[in-house]
């Protein structure tokens, strides 16, 4: 029963460690960008968009599907960083464990 109580404790705290790192991925910010940086977009790591800055060289009113593309391009970007960013600090408390679902 003493291993058990121990590993309750260990399962607590890695609970507590994993809430704690989930939450401060709230104030971390990724920048994903497009068109060698004409797009960017900045989004945190609950993959909520911060800002988007687009280069003014970059807008043509006729051609408003590259500048789309471009958006889109860059949002891509930055929720790919967000995963590995949320890959890499979640990991560390996840790594080795089988939970299907988790995030």
């Amino acid at each position: 029963m003493k291993n058990m109580n121990q590993m309750m404790r260990q399962a607590k705290k890695l609970q507590e460690n994993l809430a704690k790192a989930q939450e401060d991925l709230k104030d971390r910010v990724v920048e994903g960008s497009a068109g060698g940086g004409a797009v960017r977009v900045q989004m945190n790591g609950h993959r909520e968009a911060q800002a988007v800055t687009i280069d003014p060289e970059v807008v043509d009113k006729d051609d408003i599907e590259t500048l789309q593309d471009l958006v889109l391009a860059a949002i891509a970007d930055a929720l790919k960083q967000v995963d590995e960013l949320t890959e890499t600090e979640l990991g560390k408390y996840t790594r080795g464990l089988n939970m299907p679902g988790l995030f």
